[in-house]
């Protein structure tokens, strides 16, 4: 039977409809909604409403620190954080890592990405298509879904995030937030024991890979009703340019390469070594969000709109496929030419716009990741006991770039010569596609909210809008006096004000 994918709406007396707080998002985030005389939408924000202060009070720390202070921007991609961190202090010392010290990083960060992948596709996004859209708020969660697919889905779901966690801490030191990154490589290598263990687990995680794009074929691309949504231009669809991190042969590379950014038609329009980030892309600003805006800077920023014209562009997932040739594993590169030939018998060329194809994009990264994983796990050189070049140079100032599960991420640090940081500079994943983000929570909005008439189902199919963009706002939300504004309200039995407290 398909999931109900609408609910019976009710008409509203306000002008103003405010979702607070968001559900299944990482970080606090809250979408504004204002209609006009006619009751249909006039504007709607996707507002980020606490300070992010980690560029701020790193400074005057000593610079080697901050791969470990960084990397607790979030508990959720902690890791990314950590690999990027680190590879600016590469360049901070201006040294190279040895061989095994780079692999070591890539397969430990291949982990991560299974992890982080598995954690969004589950927990966040499948509720909305497992249950539907306008299924209970009580039962659209992973509960809610385990009930759906079967407890033993679910346990493979838990084991194969649970190991990609495991082989994060056999190489971190810790599952969450690592500690293993240093100039020059790595503080700990592989031995024979755990390579064997990793490779194992690994070639489950191929198949957990395979079986996860299976499901979202047999529930959501064999669903006619969800296809209907999903490939309706007026609701979740946007062209813009893209943005990935590609190697010499434009294929996606999460670790390294330049970045390749594309047009809405998909040709290339600029293609630059991360090193020189601040000659293409810069950062807007408006008052009321504490996130900004990242546009090309070559392009111009013209307000939140898509478009050739507009520098507005994305990243993750769906970019990172629109940016890019696919993939060097022969696994996920086939999926790369399943996912694009589907969209071409749809009549679909060049990029894909749509939105809501993340999901597709993020589970064929998924089976990459796993690939790259297990070939990292049997390169003969991953227990060589040369992980760290040294350090023979005084610190100064480096820029490490990396694909973060959430989009592109920079890390950009200078220090004084006595290693205390000076500068720092952070564009983080979700702050890429924060203006993308706006405008599609703009655009579902518009498209689902007519004659005053608004639904729980509805507003979630608005949320759907930014999960699609596995947002990431742990990274964004962290206020200078070091705790989270928090606001109580208290009720009567009769739905009543009481009391109001805060602590701001």
């Amino acid at each position: 039977m398909s999931p109900e994918i609408f609910d019976t709406p009710t008409k509203v007396e306000s002008k103003r409809i405010t979702i607070d707080p968001l559900t299944r998002l990482e970080g606090h985030g809250k979408i504004e909604i204002f209609l006009n005389d006619d009751g249909n939408v006039e504007n709607a924000y996707w507002q980020i409403p606490e300070l992010r202060g980690f560029e701020r009070f790193c400074i005057g720390r000593s610079v080697e620190e901050l791969n470990k202070i960084t990397s607790r921007l979030c508990g959720v991609c902690p890791g990314a954080h950590h690999i990027a961190s680190t590879k600016a202090l590469d360049g901070v010392y201006n040294v190279e890592p040895t061989e095994t010290g780079h692999k070591l990083r890539e397969l430990f960060y291949q982990a991560h990405y299974v992890h982080s992948h598995i954690a969004h596709f589950y927990a966040l996004a499948a509720p909305d298509f497992v249950l539907g859209p306008a299924a209970p708020v009580a039962q659209r969660n992973i509960l809610g879904v385990v009930g759906a697919v079967g407890v033993d889905i679910g346990a493979e779901v838990i084991k194969n995030r649970s190991r990609a966690q495991k082989i994060q801490e056999m190489l971190g030191g810790k599952a969450t937030h690592p500690v293993c990154g240093m100039p020059g490589g790595m503080t700990k290598g592989l031995n024979e024991d755990e390579r064997k263990q990793i490779e194992e687990w690994a070639t489950e995680m191929v198949e957990f890979s395979k079986f996860s794009l299976n499901v979202l074929s047999d529930v959501v691309l064999k669903n006619e009703d969800y296809m209907s949504i999903i490939t309706n231009p007026d609701i979740f669809y946007h062209e813009t340019n893209y943005i990935s991190l590609v190697d010499k042969d434009n294929k996606i590379n999460f670790y390294d390469g330049e970045l390749r950014v594309v047009n809405p038609s998909g040709e290339e329009i600029f293609k630059f070594h991360p090193d020189n980030y601040l000659d293409y892309i810069a950062e807007a600003v408006y008052p009321w969000s504490y996130e900004k805006f990242p546009f090309l800077k070559k392009i111009g920023f013209k307000g939140l709109v898509d478009g050739a014209d507009s520098g507005i562009y994305r990243s993750a997932p769906l970019a990172r496929l629109n940016a890019s040739k696919g993939f060097t594993t022969p696994l996920a590169q086939e999926q790369y030419e399943n996912y694009f030939g589907a969209f071409r018998d749809l009549g679909v060329k060049g990029p894909i716009h749509f939105t809501q194809a993340f999901h597709w994009a993020r589970l064929i990264e998924l089976l990459y990741a796993s690939e790259m994983l297990l070939e990292f796990a049997q390169d003969p050189q991953i227990t060589n006991k040369d992980i760290r070049a040294p350090v023979t140079e005084k610190p100064d100032e480096g820029i490490g770039c990396i694909e973060a599960p959430r989009g592109v991420l920079i890390h950009h640090y200078k220090s004084d010569p006595n290693g205390i940081t000076t500068d720092v500079n952070l564009i983080v994943g979700t702050t890429n596609n924060n203006g993308p983000i706006n405008m599609s929570v703009k655009k579902a909005a518009s498209a689902l909210i007519k004659n005053w008439m608004v639904s729980p189902g509805l507003l979630n199919m608005v949320e759907m809008a930014y999960r699609a963009y596995d947002p990431c706002n742990s990274c964004a939300t962290h206020t200078l006096p070091g705790e989270m504004p928090i606001k109580a309200v208290i009720r009567k039995a009769d739905g009543s004000v009481y009391k109001v407290v805060k602590n701001f």
